[in-house]
């Protein structure tokens, strides 16, 4: 099957084709548009690609593997897969949100030679807490009550946990986006995603990163605390932290200057130029 189709691939216009690359990545239960605040900020700057895992937004959903995506390494090779489709063979700037970041960080250990660095926003190795060394944010009971309620009410679930991601009310305009979004997506595959996002864990795969990274942390955030951020400082090589002063896990949305900004000022950095 093309790539291009399965993944729903889409090239923002740009007038230079050697200007730097933008792959943006969305997280659990999203799709590319939940980054239409972000684009317009580098739309002079850098090509933008945006794309959806299969089973998510305008994907095919005939590619669906349950065995494929039972595992992040999956949705990995899904991206390493539009980056060959796409011809993007180095120096590409990856822009990951929640799991996304994960799936990031594998696909560029098994693909360094794409990724020149990462932007990760909201990232988690691993969202089940492992006492004493490691806070998550969920214990185990709590994760499988979240997948009991997708099976008895999915629209239900829908409506109560897109407030707890985005950290606002149900009215709040990224909420009823997100909200949306999980609505439009097909339970059966929206729950597998779920099972295979919490439950995973990649701490292990960390110090295997060679890519350096930004890490975007929220400050009062339900699916990622504070110490999550700390520990991927400290065990990806290369790391910067930058702890934004925000509610929820989805400041792409609901704070888009302030993450604009974080990546203009990194991007600036590593790439040797002051973005506009």
């Amino acid at each position: 099957m093309d790539v291009i189709q399965r993944n729903n691939v889409h090239q923002l216009p740009h007038i230079n084709p050697d200007a730097p690359v933008l792959l943006y990545a969305h997280g659990f239960g999203c799709n590319q548009d939940m980054w239409r605040h972000l684009t317009p900020e580098f739309s002079s700057s850098h090509r933008q690609i945006l794309f959806d895992y299969v089973g998510s937004g305008k994907s095919d959903a005939r590619a669906f593997d349950p065995t494929r995506y039972s595992s992040l390494l999956g949705y990995a090779q899904d991206l390493i897969e539009v980056c060959d489709a796409s011809g993007l063979t180095s120096n590409v700037t990856f822009v990951g949100h929640s799991v996304s970041c994960s799936i990031g960080i594998l696909a560029s250990i098994k693909r360094p030679d794409i990724f020149s660095q990462m932007i990760l926003v909201g990232p988690s190795p691993c969202f089940l807490n492992d006492a004493p060394n490691y806070l998550g944010g969920f214990e185990p009971a709590d994760l499988h009550a979240l997948l009991e309620l997708m099976d008895q009410n999915y629209i239900g679930w829908a409506q109560y946990f897109a407030p707890v991601v985005t950290g606002s009310d149900s009215d709040n305009a990224s909420t009823m986006q997100l909200s949306d979004s999980f609505c439009s997506t097909d339970p059966v595959m929206a729950r597998l995603f779920a099972k295979t996002t919490f439950f995973s864990d990649i701490r292990e795969d960390l110090p295997h990163c060679t890519t350096p990274c930004l890490i975007l942390q929220h400050r009062r955030d339900s699916l990622a605390p504070l110490h999550v951020g700390e520990y991927l400082r400290e065990h990806l090589q290369g790391s910067v932290l930058d702890i934004m002063d925000v509610a929820g896990h989805c400041a792409h949305m609901s704070h888009p200057q302030r993450v604009a900004t974080a990546v203009r000022q990194y991007l600036s950095r590593s790439e040797g130029i002051v973005q506009s």
